[in-house]
């Protein structure tokens, strides 16, 4: 079985500024991918995402107007799927998958989720699309590793996301007596300010959807664990039913205890919102959520500010949104000028200063590097020294079939279908 390599157990590789080979090229070129896959119908490209609210929506149309400038005679169709954290886009897509009606190129996590569709022969090998855009020696080495599987590589990042982030309204904490600018240390810390926060009648903690509380319980478990016993999760190093996952849990649980209910059957934006209008104290959210608090004229520093969660300092808890090529896409030549676009650095950057997050091509100039807010500039610094871990919710650390059980787990757990013990045995079993 083809594995791909996780972002787990590793220290992130400086993102230095190296010289980029060449263009993000547009030219043809020669290309070490035998038969060049990508070559064919070129007249349109069909794109399936999940970007269609908020500051993901407004990152793909900036990719949009890229590619319509490099790219003017190639129909650009998106195919957007919203909701869940990308869980209803996929559902469709597996059953075009298995359809054999794929689209032109697909929206996908980078990392273990691409495994299933690497053995069900479903997407195609673009390593010589690596080669001829000399993306090998744009994307930062470590990056280059955790794509590979067998060799081979088979798909195109478009950025890096950093999920153990707290977002948080000063103001809320002056009022109930905590000093903004003094972050809790560990996740006792940060709940003994939770109930200093209720006591004034606000929301400490808000949470939504069934994938926003598997985010928020992978950064607890990050907390309690640390970057080497959280990576052991997925190695076998460290055992599901240990004591420290049941620490971990019972933070979990009392963390649920700060949150509105009311809550839960929202996305992540309208979950956060109550945060930005000053109602709840925190969210922990990847950093996607910056565009929200932008998009609403906030300023950083002021109207909003932002923290690893309390316990996870110096680790940097990885995602990735990449494209691939499926096999059988009606027009693979749309489909590699996609890929040229969402890999230069024209569109990493707009792509990126729309979304919150970081380009994945590590040879931006202190110039091009200054074009972004201050939320992004300290990720790719904390990117470039900080221990590398992969998110679970998000694709990175876990095939789906795995990523999904303990999903599911969570969510029995968070809506009173289990206690504690029996969502530990649950989460034994998920990964199994």
């Amino acid at each position: 079985m083809r594995r791909i390599k996780l972002f787990a157990g590793i220290a992130a590789a400086a993102l230095a500024l190296a010289a980029c080979g060449g263009n993000a090229g547009t030219d043809s070129g020669d290309a070490s991918n035998e038969g060049k896959a990508w070559e064919g119908d070129d007249s349109e490209v069909v794109i399936t995402t999940w970007w269609e609210a908020g500051s993901e929506k407004v990152g793909f149309e900036a990719l949009g107007d890229v590619f319509k400038q490099k790219y003017p005679d190639i129909t650009f169709t998106k195919a957007a799927i919203a909701g869940g954290g990308g869980s209803q886009a996929k559902q469709k897509l597996a059953a075009d998958l298995a359809a054999g009606s794929p689209p032109d190129t697909f929206q996908a996590h980078a990392g273990a989720e691409l495994t299933d569709y690497i053995d069900a022969d479903q997407i195609l090998d673009v390593s010589g699309l690596y080669d001829e855009l000399k993306l090998k020696e744009a994307f930062p080495a470590t990056l280059i590793d955790r794509l590979t599987s067998d060799g081979k590589i088979y798909s195109v990042p478009s950025n890096i996301h950093r999920a153990n982030v707290v977002w948080a309204n000063p103001a809320v904490l002056k009022e109930a007596g905590i000093d903004p600018m003094k972050q809790p240390q560990n996740l006792d810390e940060w709940i003994a300010d939770m109930e200093k926060i209720q006591a004034k009648g606000k929301t400490p903690l808000t949470v939504g959807i069934a994938w926003t509380r598997l985010h928020l319980f992978e950064t607890v478990l990050l907390a309690d664990l640390g970057a080497d016993g959280y990576n052991g999760l997925f190695d076998g190093t460290t055992k599901w039913d240990s004591e420290g996952v049941t620490k971990a849990i019972k933070h979990f649980e009392k963390l649920l205890s700060f949150t509105d209910k009311a809550l839960y059957t929202e996305d992540w934006e309208p979950a956060m919102q109550p945060v930005v209008d000053g109602k709840a104290a925190y969210n922990v959210m990847g950093d996607w959520a910056v565009g929200a608090f932008n998009a609403q004229n906030k300023k950083d520093g002021e109207d909003y500010i932002y923290f690893p969660v309390p316990g996870t300092q110096g680790t940097f808890d990885f995602l990735a949104d990449s494209f691939t090529l499926p096999k059988g896409a009606a027009h693979p030549g749309g489909t590699r000028a996609w890929l040229d676009v969402i890999s230069s650095k024209e569109g990493q950057i707009a792509f990126n200063l729309a979304k919150g997050s970081i380009p994945a091509r590590s040879d931006l100039t202190d110039e091009e590097r200054g074009q972004f807010p201050q939320y992004q500039q300290s990720a790719m610094e904390s990117f470039g020294k900080d221990t590398i871990v992969s998110s679970i919710a998000h694709g990175a650390a876990l095939p789906v079939k795995s990523s999904n059980a303990i999903s599911d787990a969570v969510a029995k757990f968070v809506e009173g279908g289990s206690n504690a013990e029996q969502f530990q045995m649950e989460l034994v079993d998920a990964t199994k």
